[in-house]
């Protein structure tokens, strides 16, 4: 089914709305795939804050037109479902985490910071820590620092305490 002008207009303002908050583009190829799987993958997506459609590759083009995204443009060629986040990591882990068990979902390019990616770096980004993963990270090395510094002073208290008894 076609789309008239007014709807395709309407779609690259959706997709370029996307693409100006976005910090990362994969592009994926889903040829094959059963609508129940792409359904699931859909709502693995969403949970994730990614947003994935399936669009026009001439549309898509008009949306990261005269952003940091335009390079991807050329590997825009084929049935391509497009995964966009704000999140670096996001969009890479979510179509990488469901390609590892469709092996229909076949990763194609990316693009992060302006850099297009072959699906290979797509894949190694994949394999980052997320930003939640990474505070999560960061907040239970603080907690350990912490207590280690809790039961030391707990020790020095405890130490004057015998030194002064003892005297």
């Amino acid at each position: 089914m076609s789309l008239n002008l007014q709807e395709k207009q309407a779609v690259v303002a959706e997709v370029s709305a996307q693409v100006a908050q976005a910090q990362t583009i994969v592009l994926a190829e889903y040829r094959g795939i059963a609508v129940a799987d792409i359904t699931k993958l859909r709502a693995n997506a969403r949970s994730s804050g990614v947003y994935f459609h399936v669009l026009k590759n001439t549309l898509a083009r008009r949306a990261v037109q005269g952003t940091p995204f335009e390079a991807l443009a050329e590997k825009m060629v084929g049935p391509l479902v497009y995964s966009i986040s704000a999140d670096a990591v996001a969009a890479a882990k979510v179509v990488n985490d469901f390609a590892k068990t469709n092996d229909k979902l076949v990763i194609k390019a990316g693009s992060m910071a302006g850099a297009v990616m072959s699906a290979d770096e797509v894949k190694v980004l994949a394999a980052t820590p997320s930003r939640d993963e990474l505070i999560a990270m960061l907040m239970a090395t603080m907690n350990a620092a912490t207590s280690t510094f809790v039961r030391g002073l707990a020790a020095i208290r405890d130490k004057k305490e015998a030194e002064t008894a003892a005297a």
